[in-house]
């Protein structure tokens, strides 16, 4: 059976965001067009960052899927990691600030940035 492979930004029991991957089942439709069971889903957004756009370290407040549309968008951890996501790619962004606890840019969040030399388009999908 088909599986769709979901990239997902997360915060981890040390407060700390992190990649991890999980498999989504592709089991309805028919053989030629094999779909996942159907998501709920709360609204979207659309993005235009500019050339030379990045943010600051942040959480995300509302768990979502980012669909890069155009040009490229990179992702940056605490500890220097970071991933590159390009057009037609996606990852789901659930680095949410742990409950009780006070942002602290040290610890907490990710920063985003357009990378190369095309502006970045990007699609927010409430999940």
């Amino acid at each position: 059976m088909p599986q769709f492979i979901k990239t997902i930004l997360f915060t981890g029991s040390d407060g700390r965001a992190a990649f991890r991957e999980e498999s989504l089942s592709l089991d309805q439709g028919s053989p030629q067009s094999s779909l996942s069971a159907l998501m709920a889903s709360g609204g979207y957004q659309l993005r235009h960052s500019p050339v030379g756009f990045r943010s600051q370290f942040h959480c995300t407040t509302e768990p979502q899927w980012v669909f890069i549309l155009t040009g490229q968008m990179e992702i940056g951890l605490q500890g220097g990691a970071s991933r590159i996501f390009k057009p037609g790619e996606h990852f789901y962004s659930a680095d949410m600030l742990p409950p009780g606890q006070l942002f602290d840019a040290h610890v907490h969040g990710h920063w985003s940035r357009q990378v190369g030399p095309d502006p970045l388009a990007t699609l927010f999908l409430r999940g």
